[in-house]
């Protein structure tokens, strides 16, 4: 059973008396422990399209299910509920908090979302520090770290509260070019440990590459791309 599905997904936007259709009817299928890529150009709908994976906006007509669950119908409350318990996160520009350091940051959410005991959060913490490769980091605050120890920290974060999902947006943006393939190396490894979904946004020509499925949004339209596994289209 697909982890995610949408059928005829729409998202409109008002703007005075215009309606901006950002995405226009789109169907697709997203497998467990899969590796799934949106790509387009700007202002094609690809982080609309994530922000309603990630219950952050509500589609405007259609259905999407993530995990067994209509999310299209949840309020703000109960989404929010659904992302902390399903739904982790990866940004461009890493968003962690510069006061904590990097075991903190990754602990964060299982003390805010989860409110996990003392002894489940430091075992936990310190098994995605291990698995990210950056225990002998875990002390020191975002401004210490180069940018691809702030992104395994983010990747770390993402996965500590075990999320079935993960949606990565851009995040080798800001990276170079060999940290950006090893940022890709570690959440393959990551998908592969923990079973997790990773879905991205991106123009990276190396996560194309790596991805099984890819969709590719234009003016809001979605078509997968021939030659990248079977999806729901």
């Amino acid at each position: 059973m697909s982890l995610v599905t949408a059928k005829d997904l729409r998202k409109d936007y008002r703007t005075g008396e215009m309606v901006i259709q950002a995405i226009r009817g789109v169907d697709f299928a997203i497998e467990p422990a899969s590796f799934v890529c949106f790509v387009g150009p700007s202002g094609s709908g690809k982080t609309t399209l994530l922000n309603m994976i990630g219950c952050l906006d509500h589609p405007t007509e259609g259905f999407l299910t993530i995990a067994d669950t209509d999310v299209s119908t949840l309020d703000q409350r109960s989404a929010a509920a659904f992302r902390g318990e399903h739904i982790g996160f990866v940004f461009q520009d890493f968003n962690l908090i510069p006061v904590l350091t990097a075991y903190e940051n990754i602990e964060y959410p299982l003390i805010m979302v989860q409110k996990w005991p003392v002894g489940r959060r430091k075992a936990r913490v310190h098994s995605l520090l291990e698995a990210a490769g950056i225990s002998d980091q875990a002390d020191k605050r975002p401004d210490q770290l180069s940018g691809g120890q702030k992104q395994r920290v983010a990747v770390a974060r993402a996965l500590v509260t075990n999320p079935k999902l993960v949606l990565a947006d851009e995040p080798t943006a800001n990276l170079d070019h060999e940290t950006a393939y090893r940022i890709i190396e570690l959440m393959r490894h990551l998908r592969d440990e923990f079973e997790t979904t990773f879905v991205f946004s991106t123009h990276d020509p190396k996560i194309m590459a790596e991805a099984e499925v890819t969709y590719v949004l234009e003016d809001g339209h979605l078509h997968q791309e021939p030659g990248s596994a079977e999806g729901a289209q």
